[in-house]
């Protein structure tokens, strides 16, 4: 299977026209630019998140661009720790311009089924897929990229069902 970079993968939102969409279902992730921030926030220090910048810078001239950039965090209660720093800086994705909702995990309808091998993915007007994948550690290695319609089309249904129940950033109180 041949993977993008995540720099690859953030070249994909110039190409897009209207929405991307993420599904994120670990509790955990391993990125190695935010080792140190991490470290900083479980020691209870100060952060001036400017390691966030490229990101921001992004997302705010593609939603800037009147695109859409959603996200979906599928994650177990009580949280872990990862997922509480997560939380805490969310506010910063959605001053850039993105939505981003919560669905806690045993809320999920019975029978819901994550297709991909239960890996994250982007998906892009409808048509295209950057699917996740990681190390034992929750470390990206880089993201497969899916056009197959039928493929795509299951990630459409999963996004559409997750998205009508989750709950809004502001109104999600861990």
């Amino acid at each position: 299977m041949d993977l993008i970079t995540p720099a690859q993968r953030d070249e994909l939102f110039n190409d897009f026209e209207r929405d991307a969409f993420h599904l994120e279902l670990r509790d955990d992730y391993g990125s190695p630019i935010e080792d140190t921030p991490y470290a900083r926030w479980q020691r209870g220090e100060p952060d001036d998140y400017t390691w966030l910048d490229p990101w921001m810078t992004l997302m705010k001239r593609v939603t800037g661009q009147g695109k859409r950039v959603r996200r979906v965090r599928v994650v177990t209660e009580p949280h872990s720790q990862y997922v509480g720093w997560e939380h805490s800086l969310t506010h910063l994705n959605i001053e850039a311009g993105e939505d981003i909702r919560w669905f806690p995990r045993h809320q999920l309808p019975e029978g819901t089924f994550f297709p991909l091998g239960g890996n994250d993915w982007w998906l892009y007007d409808d048509q295209l897929l950057a699917v996740g994948h990681f190390d034992p550690e929750g470390r990206v290695l880089g993201s497969e990229i899916i056009e197959d319609p039928d493929t795509v089309a299951e990630c459409v249904r999963v996004r559409d069902l997750l998205w009508a129940d989750a709950i809004p950033h502001t109104e999600y109180k861990p």
